[in-house]
């Protein structure tokens, strides 16, 4: 039988097929409410080291909050408890695995904290290469910034972060050259770690003889590209304030300008997570100017999250859903 919940100042009754359904329902409004937490411990365990104070203890290593404290450049009697309210947030989230051990007598309780498949991501490799760098952006002040203007920009139209900063993020990022770095690092790690798997088991690169990269980056994607099929020349194609400051790398030549306007010819024009930055109408004069670079049997290859048309709740989708 339902049962019922009337909320308080006799407002609208809130109806549940049991107890535990009502109760479950309160436990994930209130995760919710509190989940602005987890992103913050998560660069915070980052700019810690945790995971590679972990993955440096060996394969499958298990260690205590206080042993990973033991490693920080620290003198905080309390660091150790801190870290481990952090540490287990995350075990929550399966970020961590976690098991408990005790003394003989069961008086002692200590939780131990090892990698999981999910925190392997945010392990620096011998590269430099860390999705941890991708949240340390995305938590960034100047990201973090712009979140209060999004009421703002519904009700009044415009975008929430250049009602902040009165200019496009990507303008933006040429003004700011300590958000460029923190920007430039994240889209190393994130270019790094998707291309690996694209490159593994998408083969429609080895027909293509110039292939543009149109919002390249630094060329990090297009370099992991040509290493692999080195007869590929390649045009990193992207902002002026960026590719002045590109790396140089074998076979590939880094050009300046907005692809607005137009953009460099080739075989094949290769787009990873640019469209889903732009409104409907630029990525149409986007795509028309890539439509005049390429001949009539050139292609355009877009590496971007595809949202279904209805919301799905399974753990992915759910975390793109905006």
């Amino acid at each position: 039988m339902a049962s019922s919940l009337k909320l308080a100042n006799g407002g609208p009754k809130v109806l549940c097929h049991d107890r535990k359904e009502e109760e479950e329902a309160f436990s994930q409004a209130m995760c919710l409410v509190m989940s602005s937490g987890m992103p913050v411990c998560l660069k915070t365990a980052f700019e810690l080291r945790v995971f590679d104070i972990i993955a440096k203890a060996g394969e499958g290593a298990k260690l205590s909050s206080a042993e990973i404290v033991a490693q920080m450049p620290t003198n905080n009697p309390d660091a150790a408890t801190m870290l481990d309210r952090i540490l287990r947030l995350l075990a929550s989230h399966s970020v961590l695995s976690c098991s408990v051990v005790s003394d003989d007598n069961g008086s002692n309780v200590q939780r131990l904290y090892g990698l999981s498949p999910v925190s392997k991501y945010f392990v620096t490799n011998e590269d430099g290469v860390s999705l941890g760098h991708f949240i340390a952006m995305v938590q960034d002040k100047v990201f973090v910034d712009t979140w209060p203007q999004l009421k703002a920009s519904i009700l009044e139209g415009g975008n929430a972060f250049n009602i902040t900063y009165g200019m496009h993020a990507f303008e933006y990022i040429g003004t700011d050259l300590r958000f460029n770095k923190v920007f430039s690092k994240a889209m190393h790690s994130h270019s790094t770690v998707v291309m690996k798997s694209i490159l593994e088991h998408y083969k429609g690169f080895e027909n293509i003889k110039q292939l543009v990269d149109v919002g390249g980056g630094l060329g990090v994607t297009l370099n992991q590209i040509t290493s692999k099929y080195p007869h590929i020349k390649g045009i990193n194609f992207d902002l002026p304030h960026v590719v002045q400051n590109a790396p140089s790398y074998p076979g590939v030549e880094h050009v300046g300008g907005d692809m607005f306007q137009n953009v460099p010819c080739g075989d094949a024009i290769f787009m990873k997570w640019i469209l889903h930055d732009w409104t409907d109408e630029h990525c149409l004069k986007l795509l028309k100017n890539c439509y005049k670079a390429i001949s009539n049997d050139a292609k355009v290859i877009v590496v971007d999250s595809i949202l279904p048309i209805m919301p799905e709740t399974n753990f992915a989708v759910e975390r793109l859903g905006i």
